[in-house]
């Protein structure tokens, strides 16, 4: 029976580079029955919603989600769709893997993964203008919260990431130098649950160090677990250090569900060209089909994208050539 999967291919390039993504997994013989959905400014422009109730009830309804980049509309009351999306869902937990695929770049044998808590810190969006005399905006405050539980469960998603995947280290980025209570609480938690896993070499680093130690010795790094904020930033630059956001997927794993996306933007200034790059969006796929299980089938496509890549002859602008989106996937196809 086939698996009904949620597809919400998004604004600008979106629309593009899922169709590009289904067309490969129907080739691979993926038995997936899609319910496409809108969200985003094509949300708005056929429901007048940026997140329509529609889509929501789809998501509900599958628990499992493929997402293109998605336009957040200016004045719409959200800070961020996606971000709106998480916490709806309780999506705690972010993935991001950085593999080195483009050879030639200044780093090689690049093999890492970010999990970053989702849903906590400072994106909680708990902040507010302070009035010093007869100035209502003289000062901000922002809150970041730190919860006990919330720390737990992203730190233990770390380590049962680990030890399900073969890794060997995880590395907990933190500031609790500085910032003693809602770090020090993370990191605190962090070392109780990392006792419970013996095999699973544990290390704490400082988030100023571990950004310049990720551009020197990336390879010293396995698991990395992280807050939001810092997650954000660290996740974008071991995506540097593999070319960039072209190849870049992400997923959003959480009790409600998961949704998996690409993480890059809508880029507007290619949108209905032809030309985009559907890596990200691929190999978000390859992220989902592991989700469901279908473990085999995500490693031959992600060495069919691979391969194609590598070889040259047929990869879009982006990646050195000047094949089209559908000939880029076609040349993906052929090599399945």
């Amino acid at each position: 029976m086939a698996t009904l999967v949620t597809l919400i291919p998004g604004d600008g390039i979106g629309p593009s580079i899922c169709s590009a993504t289904v067309r490969i997994l129907e080739a691979a013989g993926a038995d997936i029955q899609w319910d496409t959905q809108y969200a985003g400014m094509a949300g708005v422009a056929r429901y007048g919603d940026p997140i329509p109730d529609e889509t929501l009830d789809s998501i509900r309804r599958t628990r499992i989600a493929l997402k293109g980049p998605l336009e957040t509309p200016v004045g719409e009351g959200f800070r961020s769709i996606n971000v709106a999306l998480r916490k709806t869902f309780d999506l705690y937990a972010n993935v991001r893997p950085a593999h080195t695929i483009v050879p030639g770049g200044r780093y090689e044998g690049i093999d890492l993964v970010l999990i970053r808590e989702n849903t906590e810190g400072l994106y909680i969006g708990n902040e507010h203008y302070i009035r010093i005399g007869s100035d209502p905006r003289a000062a901000a405050e922002s809150i970041a919260l730190i919860t006990r539980a919330g720390s737990e469960r992203i730190v233990r998603y770390a380590f049962d990431h680990a030890v399900k995947h073969g890794r060997r280290k995880v590395t907990l980025v933190h500031k609790a130098n500085i910032l003693k209570y809602s770090q020090g609480l993370f990191l605190d938690v962090g070392r109780t649950v990392a006792q419970q896993y013996s095999s699973i070499e544990f290390q704490e680093v400082i988030v100023d160090a571990m950004a310049m130690s990720l551009v020197l010795n990336p390879e010293r790094f396995d698991v990395i677990v992280t807050t939001n904020l810092f997650g954000d930033i660290l996740s974008d630059e071991i995506s540097g250090l593999v070319g960039g956001l072209g190849l870049a997927p992400g997923a959003n794993i959480g009790l409600g569900g998961a949704i998996f996306e690409a993480v890059h933007g809508t880029a507007p200034d290619i949108a209905g060209k032809g030309v985009a790059n559907p890596g990200a969006v691929i190999l978000a796929a390859c992220m989902m089909l592991e989700y469901m299980n279908d473990g085999e089938r995500a490693t031959r496509i992600r060495r069919a994208l691979e391969k194609t890549i590598r070889d040259g002859r047929t990869v879009t602008r982006d990646l050195g050539g000047t094949a089209s989106t559908d000939q880029f996937t076609d040349a993906v196809i052929a090599q399945l």
